[in-house]
């Protein structure tokens, strides 16, 4: 599956300036996996995209079921405000599983969920 048959709905201009267009697909992997490396990874390449709050808006008008979308990480068509490993969280948190912070616009705020 490429990025670009998942997102054919986005404007090809939105789609021409995204920083996630590489034209290969071949960072589908990375803003569609569940962990966290992959996720802060995808969010890093997110906070760069001068077309951030154009894929966010979209992602949520589709109600995207899964995966990072303008910085953000979706659930079942709803911004996840948090993600974290499963089982117990350690008593010291892993610098590696420190997501990159990318606040979401207020007008968008109502589609916040917590995990």
């Amino acid at each position: 599956m490429l990025l670009a048959d998942v997102v054919d709905d986005i404007s090809p201009a939105v789609r021409a300036d995204a920083a996630c267009n590489d034209l290969q697909g071949s960072l589908t992997g990375v803003f569609f996996s569940e962990e966290l490396q992959d996720i802060a990874a995808a969010k890093e390449i997110c906070s760069t995209c001068p077309v951030m709050l154009e894929c966010l808006e979209g992602a949520i008008e589709r109600h995207e079921p899964w995966g990072v979308w303008g910085g953000q990480m979706f659930l079942n068509g709803k911004i996840l405000a948090t993600k974290r490993r499963r089982g117990r969280p350690p008593k010291t948190p892993r610098p590696e599983d420190q997501l990159p912070d990318i606040p979401v616009p207020r007008h968008l705020q109502v589609h916040l969920r917590s995990a």
